[in-house]
């Protein structure tokens, strides 16, 4: 049964291979990318499976949380079902480390988006729908001043961080819909893939993105996540794992939550 799925950050890398994968499968997929040149060049990527279901583009900056809301905005616009959202997009390094807001644009476009993102599209989604967010092996505390912009980081520690607070929501969010909400799982994909963020981070040529192109589809489709919602799945072990300590926590995941909902009132 064709499914409507939405990949933010699908213009290369792992995003883009995941959707041609989807859409060779008869999915609808709807591309999402900041640069509209980039965003066409994968359309036509797309469309050039044989075969395959619709594809439809979205352009908004992560960076900027009003795009992401108004994102959110077309996609409820033209669709009254979201079976799928991968947020997928995510920034390591950046030639701007800092938004217009003064926050790191690691939390921004990593946490923050997502969250914003995920929250105004769960009208569209009911308990066959499905979260797919990405973490990381990268895990490391929150550090609240941070997050708010009054401490600032490295790249690699604002993006550990972020992605343990995208983890730490995802656990969070899974408890507070029940279930009767979509299935809510993070998914480390894999270490050093062969994407651009691991060539700019590490300076390697990275392993097969096919590996973590197979659990993006794993997660999105698969009975094997039909009832892990609230879990982590380390693809790096092939198994569902604890994240961090953190992310285990009650009060540090509400406080960080209480953080991140007060930060992306747009």
């Amino acid at each position: 049964m064709s499914k409507k799925i939405l990949v933010t950050g699908s213009t290369d890398g792992i995003g883009l291979e995941t959707a041609k994968a989807l859409r060779e499968q008869g999915h609808t997929v709807l591309l999402h990318g900041r640069n509209p040149q980039k965003l066409l060049a994968a359309r036509d990527a797309a469309l050039a499976i044989a075969g395959g279901g619709e594809v439809e583009t979205f352009q908004a900056d992560f960076s900027r949380l009003d795009e992401v809301a108004r994102l959110a905005a077309e996609v409820a616009e033209r669709h009254g079902k979201l079976d799928v959202l991968i947020n997928n997009a995510g920034i390591l390094r950046s030639r701007t480390e800092v938004t217009e807001d003064g926050l790191d644009i690691r939390f921004v476009v990593n946490l923050l988006a997502p969250v914003l993102l995920t929250n105004r599209l769960l009208s569209l989604m009911d308990a066959d729908s499905r979260v797919v967010n990405l973490s990381s092996a990268a895990q490391a505390p929150v550090n609240p001043d941070a997050l708010a912009g009054k401490v600032r980081l490295s790249a690699m520690d604002a993006y550990a961080q972020s992605k343990l607070g995208l983890t730490m929501w995802s656990r969070h969010l899974a408890a507070q819909l029940g279930a009767g909400g979509p299935v809510i799982v993070a998914v480390n994909p894999g270490s050093l893939l062969a994407s651009k963020m691991v060539k700019e981070g590490f300076g390697v040529a990275g392993n097969d993105l096919s590996i973590g192109v197979d659990i993006l589809l794993r997660a999105a489709l698969s009975e094997e996540f039909a009832s892990a919602s609230g879990k982590y799945f380390d693809n790096d072990s092939g198994r569902f794992s604890n994240p961090h300590p953190d992310a285990l926590n009650e009060r540090k995941a509400d406080d960080l939550v209480r953080a991140v909902e007060g930060m992306i009132s747009v």
